[in-house]
């Protein structure tokens, strides 16, 4: 597990250090640059995360395909994934835009939106190699391939803070674009993405000569049906997740820019954190899926409980540590006094729910190993948006609790959520392990 997962978590910590990154660099320019940078990001990602939620039914059929020995099957469902894409970005940029136009009426202050508005304005277009390094990725991963993923994030890491330095301050005889540098930056740090994982993909074909091409690359409407049955439940699940937190997000905005650079600091970090189980949840899903492909159901139920074994203990050690070092944490972000006071109050929620995030994230890649990803749209529908945002709306502008009470709902939500799922992939595995024996 801890092979195929080191990779993979190094992988998804570096697709979120660039937000990290760009809120960092940003920060010397106050509270409201980092709010703006957070929340052009986190409303930015909710759509795009769609877009890529869509290619997670890769994860399944082409674990299942090379778990059965069908490469072939492998090729065409890479196929379909592309065309996927190719499909639904043209889609979620023009949704993108018209989400832009109307951002004056969200209530956010003047000196936080006329930020925002030029950050996203860039942003949107990044969606296309976005989804392109989603289906590359998808299809790298289940067959193990780790490895030139891990190298395309971190040489991406390193285009986008130093493209991030140079155009928000000015530096290397290039404008001082301010907030919207940064997002220029992450553009062609992702177009760099797509391209690096394409080639990627081409030059293992050639080199273990299995022939990509081999297959007609001519897109069946069955199987994009197929793909689509198992990725939109997943594209709601990661969009009700991610949603809730631009929600929150939108939320914090009408506060005060203290309470809303605050918010965005612990979001980061919390943000960090979980990209380790979702990379566990990954490896997960895929181990999981050779398994099933090959019908060895107890190789499967010992890589699911590795997993979640792996995703627990990170995240129980990642509470301990936002309660122990808050300032050294938050000072990567901001001297502020002030943001630091209320930044320590939301990791001290955080660290409340971290166990549960990861039981969570990691048991949503194994149900998707099994190939369902219906349950946790479910359970991410109503845990965070009929449970947990509710609660934190109540708690922060009823009861007047602020940005805190925000957090607080929302770590009622993912502890319901993370008992559920963990507790319903005990019930699969379990029911599974019975069958094979009859």
């Amino acid at each position: 597990m801890l092979a195929l997962a080191g990779p993979v978590v190094l992988a998804e910590v570096g697709w979120v250090t660039m937000g990290l990154v760009d809120t960092v660099i940003v920060g010397p320019l106050g509270p409201e640059a980092i709010g703006a940078v957070g929340i052009g990001s986190i409303l930015f990602l909710a759509l795009a995360i769609f877009g890529m939620g869509l290619l997670l039914g890769l994860d399944t059929l082409v674990s299942h395909a090379y778990g059965a020995g069908r490469l072939d099957e492998c090729h065409r469902w890479l196929l379909h994934g592309v065309t996927l894409s190719l499909i639904s970005a043209p889609i979620l940029t023009a949704v993108a835009v018209i989400g832009v136009s109307l951002l004056p009426s969200w209530g956010f202050p003047p000196s936080v939106l006329s930020l925002t508005e030029p950050y996203l304005k860039v942003i949107i277009w990044s969606l296309l190699p976005l989804l392109l390094y989603a289906s590359f990725r998808r299809y790298l991963q289940a067959l193990g391939i780790v490895a030139p993923i891990t190298a395309a994030l971190v040489t991406a890491n390193v285009i986008n803070a130093l493209a991030a330095w140079a155009l928000v301050y000015g530096h290397l005889g290039l404008p001082a674009m301010g907030t919207t540098g940064s997002a220029v930056a992450t553009l062609v740090s992702r177009v760099y993405l797509a391209a690096a994982l394409l080639v990627s993909v081409v030059s293992y074909d050639r080199r273990h000569h299995i022939s990509l091409f081999s297959v007609p690359w001519k897109p069946r409407k069955r199987s994009l049906t197929r793909l689509l049955r198992l990725g939109l439940p997943a594209a709601t699940q990661v969009t009700l997740e991610l949603g809730v937190f631009a929600a929150a997000s939108a939320l914090a905005g009408r506060l005060d820019p203290v309470s809303l650079a605050s918010h965005q600091i612990a979001l980061n970090l919390a943000s960090l954190t979980f990209m380790v189980p979702l990379g566990v949840a990954s490896a997960g899903a895929v181990r999981v899926g050779h398994a099933v492909g090959r019908r060895d159901v107890r190789a499967a139920a010992r890589a699911g409980w590795v997993a979640l074994l792996l995703g627990a203990t990170f995240m129980a050690t990642a509470a301990l540590a936002f309660v122990i070092f808050p300032r050294p944490l938050v000072g990567m972000f901001t001297s502020n006094e002030a943001v630091f006071a209320v930044a320590r109050r939301l990791l001290l929620v955080a660290a409340m729910f971290q166990l549960f995030d990861g039981l969570q994230g990691v048991s949503t890649g194994l149900l998707r190993g099994l190939g369902d990803t219906r349950t946790p749209m479910l359970s991410n529908l109503v845990g965070h948006w009929l449970f947990g945002l509710p609660i934190g709306y109540v708690l922060c502008f009823w009861l007047g609790w602020g940005v805190v009470g925000l957090w607080i709902g929302l770590s009622s939500g993912l502890i319901a959520i993370g008992l559920t799922l963990a507790l319903t992939w005990r019930r699969r595995i379990r029911t599974l392990e019975c069958d094979a024996m009859r």
